[in-house]
C-alpha cells in the first residue's frame, strides 16, 4: 500500500447535530483487513450514547421540523455530493473492507442511485381516497388516508457494504420523516461516518440523523431494546437478526439475512453466458455478500462444458491488495473466516467432493477461488451461507431435480435460472420459494430500485427505497363528515 493511499481523520459520531469525539468506550482502531493498517479512529459507543441519540430522535419527531420539500432537497444534494465524491468513497470501502477498488466504485455509483430514488419517492408517495359512500355506514363520509412516519428507525448495517447498505436505511427513512439512529458495521464505520458528515454539511436539523460507533452486542443490543425505538432495520445473520427480533417483540423489525443463493442451468440455455456471470457472481468482494451465487446445478449434458468454461476464467481473477486497479479479488474481513473457508472446503472434500480449483489460502488472508463439485448434500458450503469465495457445481438430471435441489434450503433470497423455455422459466418463477426469481442472470444480480429481500432465513422485509418508505410509514385514516 503506498504511503499517499487516502487516511481519514474523523471527528467522531453524530448525536443531535454534535460530534461527540469520542464514546462511552473511549476510542477504537479501524483497521485495514488486507495488511491491518490504521484507517481511522472512531469512538466506542455505549448504552448511554445509544440512550442520547434515541432521546435526540424522538426530540426531532416531536418538533417535526424537517418538512419534506427539505427532505427531498437534501436527498436530492446528497445524490449529486455523493457523485461528485465517488472515488473518495471508493477509496474508504475499499480500504476499511478489502472490497477491490473497482468493485468499491460501483458502491459508490450505485449509492448515489439509492439516493436519488428516495428523492424521487420523498416527491411522490401519498395515501388513498377510501370510498367510504360505498357502504351505507359511510354515508356522506369523505375518507382518506395520510401516510405517517412510524416512529423513530434504528438501523444496523453490515460490513460488506459500508455504504450502499447504509444509503438504503438513511434514505428512506429521511424521506418518509423518521429519524433514526445507525449503528454501522464495527469493522467498516468510515463510509458511514463519511456519508453522515457530507449529510450535516447539507443542513439536516438536530435529531434526523444520528451515529453511534460501537460493537453490535453492546450498541445494537442498546438499540434492539430501547423503548422509544419504533422500527428496526437490521443486515446481517440469520441467527443475530431473529434473536433480535425475539428481543424487540413489541417493535417493528424488519431483517435482511443470508442466502445460499442457487443458480439452475437448464438445457437448452445460454450456459456460456451463464458460466461467464458466475466467475464474477460467486467471487466478487470474495463472496462476502448474501447474494453471492454458492450452488450451481447444472444439467448432465452441458456440465463438462460448462465447467470448461468456468474454470479457466476463475483461475484467471487477479488476486491482491484492494487497492490494486487490477485486483478481482481481495481477502475476507478476518482471518477467522479465511481459517472457516479451508475448513469447510476440508470437510466437503472428505464427504466425496471433488475440489475442482482453488481450496487453499494465500497471502493476507487472501483465499482462492474455489470450485467443488458434486458436494455431499449435508456439507456446509452446500447447505450453509459460505460467505466467501466458493462454488459447488452439482449435476442435475432434468429440470424439476434442478428446481427441487435449489429449493433443499432454509434460506430463500434470490435464486437464479438460465432457460430457454418460457414455460420452463415461468414454472421456476411460481415454484421456487424466493424473494427473487431472475431468469437468465445470476441470483447475485440487484438493481437499487427493486423489491429486494428474502423469505424463510432470509428475512422479512423488502428494501428498496419504494418499498422501504412502504414499511417505515403508516396509514392514517381520515374521515370528514358535513
Amino acid at each position: 500500500m503506498t504511503t499517499d493511499d487516502p487516511r481519514f481523520d474523523l471527528p467522531g459520531m453524530l448525536i443531535d447535530g454534535e460530534w461527540s469525539p469520542t464514546g462511552e468506550h473511549g476510542l477504537a482502531a479501524v483497521r485495514a483487513p488486507y495488511d491491518g493498517t490504521p484507517v481511522a479512529m472512531v469512538p466506542a459507543g455505549g448504552p448511554r450514547d445509544v440512550d442520547r441519540a434515541v432521546r435526540s430522535a424522538v426530540g426531532a419527531l416531536r418538533r417535526d421540523d424537517f418538512p419534506r420539500s427539505e427532505r427531498v432537497r437534501v436527498l436530492e444534494q446528497t445524490a449529486a455530493a455523493l457523485n461528485d465524491r465517488r472515488d473518495h468513497f471508493a477509496k474508504a470501502i475499499a480500504l476499511e473492507s478489502a472490497k477491490p477498488l473497482k468493485t468499491a466504485r460501483v458502491e459508490a455509483a450505485r449509492a448515489v442511485e439509492t439516493f436519488a430514488f428516495a428523492a424521487a419517492e420523498a416527491r411522490t408517495f401519498t395515501g388513498e381516497v377510501v370510498p367510504m359512500e360505498a357502504t351505507a355506514a359511510g354515508a356522506n363520509k369523505t375518507g382518506f388516508t395520510l401516510r405517517v412516519p412510524v416512529g423513530v428507525v434504528a438501523a444496523i448495517s453490515p460490513f460488506n457494504f459500508p455504504l450502499n447498505l447504509v444509503a438504503h436505511k438513511v434514505a428512506p427513512a429521511i424521506a418518509a420523516g423518521c429519524p433514526i439512529v445507525l449503528k454501522p458495521a464495527s469493522q467498516t464505520p468510515v463510509s458511514a461516518l463519511l456519508l453522515a458528515e457530507l449529510l450535516d454539511g447539507l443542513g439536516l436539523p438536530s435529531g434526523w440523523l444520528n451515529v453511534v460507533t460501537g460493537g453490535g452486542s453492546v450498541v445494537g443490543n442498546a438499540l434492539a431494546t430501547h423503548d422509544d425505538v419504533a422500527y428496526i432495520t437490521f443486515t446481517g445473520s440469520a441467527e443475530v437478526g431473529w434473536a433480535m427480533a425475539a428481543k424487540a417483540s413489541r417493535k417493528k423489525v424488519r431483517l435482511e439475512l443470508g442466502s445460499n443463493s442457487p443458480l439452475i442451468v437448464d438445457f437448452p440455455s445460454d450456459w456460456r453466458t451463464a458460466a461467464a456471470k458466475a466467475s464474477v457472481a460467486g467471487f466478487a468482494h470474495a463472496g462476502q455478500s448474501c447474494i453471492s451465487t454458492q450452488r450451481i446445478y447444472v444439467h448432465h449434458d452441458l456440465a463438462d462444458g460448462f465447467l470448461d468454461e468456468l474454470l479457466p476464467r476463475v483461475e484467471g481473477l487477479v488476486l491482491g491488495d484492494p487497492m490494486d486497479e487490477h485486483t478481482d479479488v481481495s481477502c475476507l474481513i478476518t482471518r477467522d473466516d479465511t481459517a472457516r473457508m479451508r475448513e469447510w472446503v476440508d470437510e466437503a472434500v472428505a464427504g466425496g467432493a471433488k475440489l475442482l480449483t482453488g481450496g487453499e489460502a494465500v497471502d493476507h488472508g487472501v483465499f482462492r477461488p474455489t470450485v467443488i463439485e458434486r458436494p455431499p448434500f449435508g456439507a456446509r458450503v452446500q447447505s450453509e451461507e459460505v460467505f466467501g469465495p466458493i462454488v459447488t457445481v452439482t449435476r442435475s438430471e432434468d429440470f424439476g431435480e434442478a428446481l427441487q435441489l435449489a429449493d433443499a434450503s432454509r434460506y430463500g433470497l434470490q435464486a437464479g435460472v438460465f432457460t430457454a423455455d418460457l414455460g420452463k422459466a415461468l414454472r421456476a418463477a411460481r415454484s421456487l420459494h424466493y424473494g427473487g426469481v431472475l431468469v437468465n442472470d445470476v441470483p447475485t444480480s440487484r438493481a437499487d430500485q427493486q423489491p429486494y429481500g428474502g423469505v424463510r432465513d432470509s428475512g422479512n422485509t423488502r428494501e428498496g427505497p419504494a418499498y422501504a418508505i412502504e414499511e417505515m410509514t403508516e396509514r392514517r385514516l381520515v374521515t370528514l363528515q358535513p
